[in-house]
């Protein structure tokens, strides 16, 4: 088990695909902007809903290098690990995977028109969980 927590914007269908993505290919926690607890949420950055979060018990990953480090943990890609470990080592390689991952997220009603899933139903706050 990990304590690994993907945090990713669920009134975001093509979110919700990539976030399903990662807990059905690892032991990767998701928890939408929606579900957040207080103490994730104060781990988060101050604008956390500009982008996805990877936290992990030694830190916390933002935009391009969550959807990184989610994906390293998945059975697919944990082979791409030591490449990825290698790459951060370059601020080249850092800014094409953060514009990347700026482009794919400022454009996410297109590509949710290629992959998509219905975001999980909201509770209202009185709702029994």
């Amino acid at each position: 088990m990990t304590d690994a927590t993907l945090v990713y914007d669920d009134d975001c269908g093509f979110c919700t695909w990539w976030a399903d993505f990662f807990a059905d290919r690892s032991d990767v926690r998701v928890v939408g902007f929606a579900e957040l607890t207080p103490e994730l949420r104060e781990r988060l950055p101050e604008e956390y809903e500009n982008c996805s979060h990877f936290v992990t018990e030694d830190g916390v990953y933002s935009c391009g290098a969550s959807i990184e480090e989610a994906f390293v943990r998945t059975g697919i890609g944990e082979g791409a690990r030591p490449l990825a470990e290698f790459l951060r080592n370059f601020e080249d390689y850092e800014r094409l995977r953060e514009r990347s991952y700026r482009r794919v997220a400022d454009n996410r009603s297109l590509w949710g028109r290629l992959l998509s899933k219905t975001p999980p139903v909201r509770r209202e706050p009185d709702e029994e969980r």
